[in-house]
């Protein structure tokens, strides 16, 4: 079974998730050279970042409710686009893979993870992580700050 958090990338054209970590890498080497207050922007910029699942929420979302209204104000048949929709939805769920997901993907849409390590080697490059404890043993106060410290 695939994992959740790697499925969407396990289903994609390796070229396309190649192409994505290269854009990762360059970005966080070209924002890390700016300094903090850029890093800052940047990470910004990517609490906005729709990922896969939020783009294919709503492109579902939108094209349902468009297929229900035509197919109230115009022709029944167009009752059949929430329909697929639906389909499509549940196929991503069971499986991480879609029809439109290779779209989203080659258009640059990524995953949670994706954009999480792009922030997380931002956050590196500032020294939010310094302070992390580097032991084997951690109690409750060291994974407070541990926490405390990726949510900066």
């Amino acid at each position: 079974m695939i994992p959740t958090t790697t499925r969407v990338e396990q289903h994609t054209d390796e070229a396309v998730n190649e192409e994505i970590q290269r854009q990762i890498e360059q970005r966080i080497a070209s924002v890390g050279k700016q300094g903090e207050y850029e890093i800052n922007r940047r990470l910004e910029k990517l609490d906005q970042e729709w990922d896969m699942e939020r783009t294919l929420e709503a492109n579902a979302a939108t094209i349902a409710l468009v297929g229900l209204g035509l197919g109230a104000l115009v022709n029944r048949r167009f009752f059949i686009l929430p329909a697929v929709v639906a389909g499509f939805l549940l196929q991503h769920a069971v499986q991480g893979w879609c029809p439109p997901v290779p779209f989203f993907r080659r258009l640059g849409i990524r995953t949670a993870r994706e954009i999480d390590s792009e922030r997380y080697g931002l956050k590196a490059i500032r020294g939010d992580f310094e302070d992390l404890p580097r032991t084997h043993t951690v109690d409750e106060g060291e994974a407070r700050r541990v926490l405390a410290a990726m949510n900066r």
